[in-house]
């Protein structure tokens, strides 16, 4: 492998991008619009969710109750019937409503223990749990400051206390703008170098390349590195513009160590964008076959879902993935800002896998060759 070969490759690669305006703008549009909308859009805490209240008690500590549930957690209570309740459950109208049954305060004041009801919409699954854990509380709250009682917490004989670290206000905005990095590089490093390769398959221009003097290892890092560097470049513009001015992310580690550990990280889904270049036939059909695999790479990475709550033999699997790799040491690095002493095994993890896809992409093609040649 000539260095000189690579670097004139590279240069040929950043010319070809240069003149391929579609592929200029999705990758403005991914770092820039898709991080900032994504991110101030997707919610995974309780907003303004809404809520409905069957009053049947119409006494003052049932009113309390229905007041105290206000934004922003919840909407103003739409006031409900029994025979209305499930109609506005089925319909969307709500995702909670809370029955409160006749003589509610005045069992209360006879120390008897009534029961509250709460229906939940639960295929709004985020907001179903979260939401119901909000109400018990806020219902727990408001009868034991009417009843002049202390609180369950209060006569408890140890108090716990919790600090919330990294993110002590629990803003989604903060996770999903920087997961939402990871999934543009892990999309467009995987199509545009995939892309590149097919388009010069389909055009012939592959089997020129080969017969002047470079080898398959030569082409596959000119498209590797020119297109990985443009995705980078934009990565970080888009931490440093969108992310931490746009949204006001902060930033706890390093971003020289972030930027460090993309590299290898472009390299291994490049790799695959490769690997899946050689197993298609046309354009359409790399298309076709991306779109699973970088769909099953992000959702399973533990980026969406906590990878404790897979089955264990998927985690297993998970665990070779780069992407699973690589998230783990973006949250390492931006928000607990760690160091490469904790994070190098999921560094090489990244880079071996990198170097696996890369070399069964080439030994293929190598046979590609061979059999048209």
């Amino acid at each position: 492998m000539r260095p000189t070969n690579v670097l004139n490759l590279t240069l040929k690669e950043f010319a070809s991008l240069w003149r391929d305006p579609a592929a200029i703008v999705l990758i403005l549009f991914a770092f820039t619009f898709a991080v900032y909308t994504v991110s101030k859009d997707i919610k995974t805490e309780v907003n303004n969710a809404p809520i409905g209240v069957v009053d049947n008690d119409r006494s003052p500590l049932s009113r309390r109750l229905t007041d105290a549930l206000q934004p922003p957690l919840f909407r103003a209570p739409i006031p409900l019937t029994a025979q209305t309740a499930d109609a506005a459950l089925e319909t969307g109208q709500v995702i909670f409503v809370l029955e409160i049954p006749p003589s509610f305060e005045a069992d209360l004041l006879r120390g008897r223990k009534p029961g509250l009801m709460l229906l939940i919409d639960a295929t709004a699954m985020t907001q179903a749990g979260l939401g119901a854990s909000h109400v018990g509380r806020i219902v727990s709250a408001e009868v034991a400051s009417a009843l002049g009682s202390p609180s369950t917490e209060a006569s408890l004989p140890v108090r716990v206390v919790s600090r919330t670290a990294f993110n002590p206000n629990h803003q989604a905005i903060w996770f999903v703008s920087v997961m939402q990095i990871t999934l543009d590089l892990t999309i467009l490093s995987i199509l545009l170098v995939g892309a590149a390769f097919m388009r010069e398959r389909e055009r012939g221009t592959i089997e020129r390349l080969l017969v002047m003097p470079v080898t398959p290892i030569e082409v596959a890092l000119g498209k590797i590195i020119a297109n990985g560097v443009v995705v980078a470049a934009a990565a970080f513009l888009s931490l440093q513009l969108v992310v931490q001015a746009g949204l006001g992310v902060p930033i706890h580690g390093s971003v020289a160590l972030f930027m460090a550990c993309v590299a290898p990280y472009l390299f291994a889904t490049a790799a695959i964008g490769i690997l899946l270049a050689t197993s298609a036939g046309s354009m359409p059909q790399f298309a076709l076959m991306s779109i699973p695999v970088f769909v099953i790479l992000n959702l399973l990475s533990g980026a969406v879902t906590p990878m404790e709550s897979m089955p264990a033999p998927m985690r297993v699997v998970m665990e070779a993935s780069p992407t699973t790799q690589f998230v783990a040491l973006s949250s390492a690095i931006l928000f607990r800002g760690a160091g490469l002493a904790e994070i190098w095994e999921h560094l090489a993890a990244i880079m071996v896998v990198g170097s696996l896809a890369l070399t069964l992409a080439l030994l293929r093609f190598r046979a590609q060759m061979q059999k048209a040649g």
